[in-house]
């Protein structure tokens, strides 16, 4: 049996539109939407457990409930398709499917995705599957998560299950999303789950990650039938220097080499940077790495996602001038192994209400240097948003200009990128619904509709209606 992947878009001369077959769609992950966290045989993970502890996530919120999509699906499916959606990205629980993170797979928990996918096979509207997007098993974190070489070997064998029972109608897996963000944040800052502080145990973890995108890999190549693709979504940081001096640009280089090419590196080339691994050599010697890991790592994939909401500008270090920090940990242990001696400084430009600057060139930046670094691999904006203090006006409506004027923004600068030879194959707006947002709870909303948590009523907001017209023409508004 075949399944058919997404289509490779076809440039057209339209100087304000997209390539034909351009694939538009949203995206949301799990934990952020499901809720329904203790029913059909669910089991913890370690965002259940970092929720519950005192302090770690704002006014103690949890996904416990969340937008309630576990039991809305088939509402939010028709929402979807009201927009015009062509794809959904959306994220598999790997504690629904396999609690505790071992043994055999739970019928319950692969039902609801049974039933979500048809349901969006019946709207025409094609499922992209997010294997993981941060919420281990609890009990799997126990033994020691993501510095446990076996987890790695625990997802592969996830991945086998979820694809042999959806596999046939599934076209676009992805392995991880952000694996950035699981180690460093979460065991380096700690400011996700599992909230460890130790830039050694980030390094760990973060090859660990990686082998587990190639253990799983081979797994989903074997189980899946011919024509279904597999890809990989980091978060890849648009890097600048604040000057072109040489200490500035050795810290752009540092950071580069932490944030984007310890990733790509042993994805698609099978190693990892000679210069990544001399500059943390005093945090770990890199005895984790076991032979054959990076042949296993690098393993073919059929596209790459990245996710991109602000740049990285960074200086070095000056005592004498401190500045805070741009990426958002004001205030927190560094998420950067060994980033002694480089300042984090807030780039240009309004910002969201993450604190977050606008900044849709670092995009292009992005998508462009993919083309030049990475020729031939076809790449999907896999996500793309921004926060903003949305509320419902006393008829209701929720008007979201800034977030229109984002969204315009980013998507010009993937249109420019496409237009210059990027081959962008497709945009998955952040987010379908406003949602749990990890260690902020609900405090901050990226969803394109309003979700009123306490009556779980959606209502689009004007950029959902400003999208749908995008979907509609392949255009943007002039």
């Amino acid at each position: 049996m075949s399944v058919e992947a997404l289509p490779a878009p076809v440039r057209t001369g339209t100087p304000t539109g997209f390539p034909t077959g351009f694939v538009w769609g949203a995206a949301t992950a799990a934990y952020q939407i499901e809720g329904a966290a203790a029913e059909d045989g669910r089991t913890p993970s370690i965002w259940d457990t970092f929720s519950r502890t005192p302090g770690k996530v704002r006014n103690g919120d949890t996904g416990d409930i969340a937008a309630d999509h576990y039991h809305r699906y088939r509402e939010d499916v028709a929402l979807m398709a009201e927009l015009g959606l062509g794809a959904y990205r959306f994220s598999l629980s790997w504690p629904r499917i396999r609690p505790g993170g071992t043994g055999p797979a739970n019928a319950a928990g692969l039902d609801f995705y049974d039933r979500l996918v048809d349901e969006l096979l019946a709207k025409g509207i094609s499922p992209v599957a997010t294997l993981y997007h941060w919420d281990l098993p609890q009990a799997l974190e126990d033994l020691g998560g993501w510095t446990n070489r076996d987890t790695a070997y625990r997802f592969a064998e996830y991945a086998a299950l979820a694809a042999g029972r959806l596999g046939d109608r599934i076209p676009t897996w992805t392995t991880l999303n952000e694996p950035w963000c699981s180690a460093f944040l979460g065991y380096g800052s700690g400011v996700h789950a599992p909230g460890r502080t130790s830039p050694a145990d980030a390094l760990t973890a973060h090859h660990h990650l990686l082998l587990a995108h190639g253990l799983g890999t081979g797994a989903l190549r074997a189980a899946l039938p011919a024509g279904a693709e597999v890809s990989l979504t980091l978060n890849l940081a648009a890097v600048r220097a604040l000057t072109d001096g040489p200490a500035d640009l050795d810290a752009a280089r540092r950071i580069d080499g932490l944030a984007n090419r310890i990733f790509l590196d042993p994805v698609f080339h099978g190693s990892y940077p000679a210069d990544v691994l001399a500059d943390t050599a005093k945090v770990t010697d890199w005895s984790f790495v076991h032979d054959g890991d990076l042949a296993e790592i690098s393993r073919p994939i059929d596209s790459l996602g990245i996710n991109y909401y602000t740049p990285t500008v960074v200086a070095s270090d000056d005592p004498s001038a401190p500045a805070p920090r741009q990426d958002g940990h004001q205030g927190e242990l560094s998420p950067w192994p060994a980033d002694q001696g480089i300042r984090f400084l807030p780039a240009e430009g309004t910002r969201t209400a993450m604190g977050w600057p606008v900044d849709a060139d670092g995009l292009y930046e992005l998508l462009t240097r993919l083309r030049d670094d990475l020729p031939g691999v076809p790449l999907l904006v896999t996500e793309n948003g921004a926060a903003y203090e949305d509320y419902s006006d006393p008829s209701g409506a929720v008007h979201d200009p800034e977030r229109v004027a984002y969204l315009h923004a980013h998507l010009d600068a993937v249109r420019r990128a496409a237009a210059d030879g990027a081959p962008v194959r497709g945009y998955f707006l952040w987010s379908l619904l406003d949602n749990f947002e990890w260690a902020y709870g609900y405090s901050k909303r990226f969803g394109i509709v309003h979700v009123d948590f306490a009556s779980q009523r959606r209502t689009p907001k004007d950029s959902a209606r400003w999208y749908a017209e995008v979907i509609r023409t392949g255009e943007l508004p002039s």
